[in-house]
């Protein structure tokens, strides 16, 4: 056990990554030394940012909780802290089945941390962290909650109503990183589309991306979690003008049947799914589109399934993440619907959806051979030094891999390489 160190362990989303990275700037100046996702973690203190956005993530964050609760108990660990969704949901649950906790704190209060560890929260450093990611990325959260209602989402449960960070303050946040070395920006929220409705009675994220885009230093921006329903198409001018507007969108549409978009209450529908797909590569061209699926949702038919199929197929996604529907308590399905959908059934629906998406990236991949980018180096892996281009996000998409013995590169780096073969997964290329 070392003494005035404190091990902090992230689950779940990159929203909850930030958390935590401002969370460790404030413990580090309050004189803590802080390690991150350690794997051999031997701090007094521990701290564990949850999730609770689903069943198999809740599962991760209660299974943590528990190996911390046993070191504890085995005697190395003094204290245990937990914060983040799950606690957000089940605070008084969990404060009743989980005693060896010495303290939750939700998603929002985790300042209390720092008061009961006898340390003050310095205001002045509001917009600091200590990076986890490699030095030249970071994620910029430009909100927090959401105002959505799908019917299986819990998230606006937990986190409240959208809540947007003014222009300024996102602005003084991404000239900071840019001083700490920061290069590209992955701009994240709940809902990205629905940014400043809530601040400024209009939709800013145009405004706001350009903003961002003229802060010198700034090579790289990348959108996450975009909506469908009320898309501000402004934003497609601002990617198609701006060079370091990354050409990507990650925009989750979920299902394609009218059945399904109804019964989920995502207030778009078939027609206009594929006339905003449409306009996206026309407006836009080259962009690479991210989106997730779910299959299962209670009064999916097969009829519906087909359709789903159809679609991954006919607009054929540059990157497709998809998961079951699971019921989470408390949202519109689980009140309403019956989840009478096996599970065997939601996991072969799955499997099967997956599989032509695996068969379309491998294609796409082999499109890119003999194709230059422009890519950014974030580390070198065995043989290979490791990048991606900006149709890549960190962590979820495909990399693209440079032998390590044609030349000698810089982390953090942008090169330019020619791709000479592609994998199911992965892009391979030469310097140029």
């Amino acid at each position: 056990m070392r003494r005035k160190t404190i091990d902090i362990i992230t689950l779940g989303c990159s929203k909850n990554l930030v958390d935590s990275e401002q969370l460790m700037r404030q413990l580090e100046v309050a004189g803590y030394s802080v390690t991150h996702d350690s794997d051999s973690p031997e701090g007094e203190i521990a701290v564990i940012n949850t999730c609770g956005f689903i069943g198999d993530a809740k599962e991760e964050s209660i299974n943590m909780i528990l190996e911390f609760a046993q070191r504890k108990e085995q005697g190395g660990l003094k204290k245990l802290f937990v914060m983040g969704c799950l606690s957000e949901r089940y605070l008084k649950e969990l404060s009743v089945e989980l005693p060896q906790v010495d303290k939750f704190y939700g998603k929002f209060n985790w300042k209390g941390l720092l008061q009961d560890l006898g340390k003050a929260y310095h205001d002045d450093l509001y917009i600091e962290r200590t990076l986890t990611t490699p030095r030249h990325y970071a994620y910029v959260k430009i909100s927090e909650g959401c105002d959505r209602k799908c019917s299986y989402c819990a998230i606006p449960i937990i986190t409240g109503k959208h809540v947007s960070k003014p222009v300024e303050e996102i602005l003084s946040e991404v000239r900071y990183l840019v001083s700490q070395g920061v290069k590209e920006f992955q701009i994240i929220a709940q809902e990205l589309t629905y940014y400043g409705i809530d601040l400024y009675k209009r939709q800013m994220l145009p405004e706001l991306i350009e903003q961002i885009a003229d802060i010198p230093g700034v090579e790289w921006i990348r959108l996450h979690y975009a909506y469908p329903a009320h898309f501000p198409l402004d934003l497609l001018r601002v990617m198609r003008e701006r060079s370091n507007v990354c050409k990507y969108l990650d925009i989750a549409l979920q299902h394609i049947s009218d059945n399904m978009l109804s019964r989920m209450r995502r207030q778009v529908t078939k027609k206009q799914t594929y006339e905003l797909i449409e306009q996206f590569r026309r407006e836009v061209p080259g962009i690479h589109l991210r989106t997730t699926l779910m299959v299962g949702h209670p009064g999916e038919v097969e009829e519906d399934f087909e359709e789903l199929k159809e679609f991954v197929r006919r607009v054929r996604f540059d990157r497709m993440g998809a998961f079951a529907y699971s019921e989470e308590e408390g949202t519109f399905a689980a009140e309403k619907y019956e989840d009478s959908i096996p599970h065997e059934v939601k996991q072969a629906r799955l499997n099967e959806l997956m599989d032509i998406q695996q068969s379309i990236s491998a294609e796409l991949g082999e499109r890119k051979v003999g194709q230059r980018l422009k890519v950014i180096i974030d580390r070198k892996e065995g043989d290979y030094y490791v990048g991606r281009s900006e149709y890549d996000s960190p962590e979820v998409d495909p990399e693209v891999l440079i032998k390590a013995d044609e030349a000698t590169l810089r982390i953090g780096e942008f090169y330019r390489v020619e791709v000479v073969s592609a994998d199911d997964f992965d892009l391979y290329a030469k310097l140029l």
